[in-house]
Parts: C-alpha cells; sequence; structure tokens
C-alpha cells in the first residue's frame, strides 16, 4: 500500500451507497488553513492553532452538510467503554459512542487506529468506535455490537460495518508483548520484528458476532505508508495532526 494510491480530500464509505438518511465519511490531511504538516487537523490536542482547528472543522464538516455544534465527540483513553448518546457534546473517557437520535453526529479522532462505524439501516442506530491494539484486544467492537442490542435491539445480522484508514499490516510494527495478544492470522513477522492487522482483527471480531461479510468494508489505505493523504502519529511523532471519521443520522 504505497503512497500511488488516489484519495479524495474526503474518503466516503462506499458500504453505506443507498442508505438513506445516513452521512459518514473521513477526513485526511489535505484541505485545510494550519501549517504544514498538520494541514487539516481537527483535533485540539495537538498544539495547532484553535482557530485553525476550528477553521478545518468547519470546512470538513460544512462538506459534509453538519454543523460543527451538532457533533458528539468523545474523550479517547484507549478503553472500551461505549455511551449511548441523544445530544451532541464531548463525553469523557469513552473510545464509542451509539445513538439512534437523528442530528447527532458521532466522531472519533484518529492518526493510525482504526476508525470503526456501524449502521443497523431498519431501526435506524449508529455507531462510532475507536480502536487501537489496547481496544482490539479488549474487544471494543462486540462492546459496541452488545450495547447496540441492548439499548436499540438492533441484530448484527443487519449491521453495515466500515473500517476505515489506519496502520496497516504493511507498517503497524509492534513489541512481542503486544504481538502475542492477537490471534496468529493476524500477526506477520519480517526482519524488523511484528507486524499486526488491526483492521483484520476487528473485521473478524465482527464477523464472529454475526455481521455478514458482504455487509462489511475494509478501507484498503494505511496511515503509515499514505504519507501525503493521512496523518499518522506512528509516522510522525507530536509533528502529527488528527482526522475524525463521522457518521449521523439527518
Amino acid at each position: 500500500m504505497g503512497g500511488s494510491s488516489a484519495v479524495p480530500p474526503v474518503v466516503r464509505p462506499s458500504i453505506f451507497d443507498g442508505e438513506v438518511g445516513v452521512v459518514a465519511a473521513v477526513s485526511t490531511r489535505n484541505g485545510g488553513v494550519s501549517p504544514q504538516p498538520l494541514g487539516m487537523n481537527l483535533s485540539y490536542q495537538v498544539g495547532d492553532h484553535p482557530e485553525n482547528v476550528r477553521r478545518n472543522r468547519e470546512v470538513f464538516f460544512g462538506s459534509l452538510g453538519i454543523r460543527t455544534d451538532d457533533l458528539a465527540i468523545p474523550g479517547q483513553v484507549h478503553g472500551t467503554t461505549v455511551r449511548p448518546v441523544d445530544a451532541p457534546g464531548s463525553y469523557p473517557e469513552c473510545d464509542g459512542l451509539i445513538t439512534a437520535a437523528r442530528g447527532v453526529f458521532l466522531c472519533v479522532s484518529i492518526a493510525d487506529c482504526v476508525p470503526i462505524l456501524l449502521l443497523d439501516p431498519s431501526l435506524p442506530v449508529v455507531a462510532a468506535l475507536h480502536a487501537g491494539w489496547r481496544g482490539t484486544v479488549a474487544r471494543i467492537a462486540e462492546v459496541a455490537v452488545r450495547a447496540m442490542q441492548r439499548e436499540f435491539g438492533v441484530e448484527p445480522g443487519r449491521l453495515r460495518a466500515y473500517l476505515g484508514p489506519a496502520a496497516g499490516s504493511c507498517c503497524y510494527l509492534v513489541g512481542e508483548e503486544v504481538a502475542s495478544r492477537f490471534a496468529a492470522p493476524f500477526v506477520h513477522r519480517g526482519e524488523a520484528g511484528a507486524f499486526v492487522d488491526l483492521k483484520g482483527a476487528n473485521h473478524r471480531q465482527l464477523l464472529e458476532l454475526g455481521v455478514p461479510a458482504g455487509r462489511m468494508e475494509i478501507s484498503p489505505f494505511c496511515t503509515m505508508s499514505e504519507s501525503a493523504q493521512f496523518h499518522s502519529f506512528r509516522r510522525d511523532g507530536v509533528r502529527s495532526g488528527r482526522m475524525i471519521a463521522v457518521i449521523g443520522l439527518i
């Protein structure tokens, strides 16, 4: 997954195409007003000037027809807390949000971890999850689906799922203490060490929960290797901005 892929300024999941009343997208690093290398940085937590972040958010969300006042944003801590919400706002210490409320747009901030967007179009209900290696090992996808079942009567077989741009198995190098927590199919070893397939591991969890393979989309984009299009904390460290994945009902 080199730098030759054509990535639009906004990545739109095709798995939700044809579903009326749903907006879903992932930002890239392109099109923002922040000084490079931040570009289209959407986080207030990386040292960017707040006015730049505000303007970037207005550009990105405005392109989707979303008001920034209608965002629901989790305070991510690499855990498995998933909260049902019915209003915009900030939700501390959680890594996933679910809602059946229209006009509430669920966000997760990303720069290598896997954004997972879920939709049960029959109800409808949506979810946005942040799955790094810790969240993946602790099965945040399962926590979210169980919460959607409990709170809203979602059936996994009706779900559509999108696993967005993230560090790919080509680049996600980890130590043995992390690699040992993943099933063998999601770890491969090279001269540099062990590489983990975060997207593949989350995809398997969703399959095990009963989400049909044909109702899931795995983004081919690697945030680490696609340096022209995506922010990557592992690649750029403190110089990295953040992207946002968003889903909501209109």
